[in-house]
């Protein structure tokens, strides 16, 4: 039987060298993860906000139908009540409102979103409708 001078199986460094090299892979996924949670949460307030913009064209269709005149409500008729319960408590507001005149209206939503990197801001989500002139 004969010995070999060779060794055989890993060494100290090479061991070593393996776990660093997966503790750098397992970080990269740890900031792919919190990145995924960010854009997730972004996308869960684009959502919000969307259903605040269509809010206010249900309220203006609501102001339209009490209307004995059935003129077009102004569009600070609208944003009293709107900006109170969507603002606050849903969202953090930034200047949002609704304007317009002779039933076309423009809903401006600007929100504040603690998550964005130093210096990156979104931008306003603006939606458009128009009621019937009866």
């Amino acid at each position: 039987m004969t010995r070999c001078d060779a060794q055989s199986g890993f060494t100290l460094l090479e061991a070593l060298v393996a776990i660093l090299v997966l503790s750098i892979g397992l970080l990269g996924v740890a900031a792919m993860q919190l990145r995924a949670l960010q854009s997730a949460h972004m996308g869960y307030q684009r959502a919000v906000v969307s259903l605040a913009a269509i809010d206010a064209q249900e309220r203006a269709w609501s102001e339209l139908s009490r209307d004995a005149n059935k003129a077009c409500p102004s569009a600070s008729a609208i944003e009293s009540g709107w900006l109170g319960n969507w603002f606050g408590s849903v969202l953090n507001d930034a200047g949002s409102g609704i304007s317009g005149m002779e039933c076309d209206y423009t809903v401006t939503l600007r929100w504040r979103e603690e998550r964005y990197s130093t210096g990156e801001q979104g931008a306003p989500f603006i939606y458009q409708f128009r009621l019937p002139e009866l």
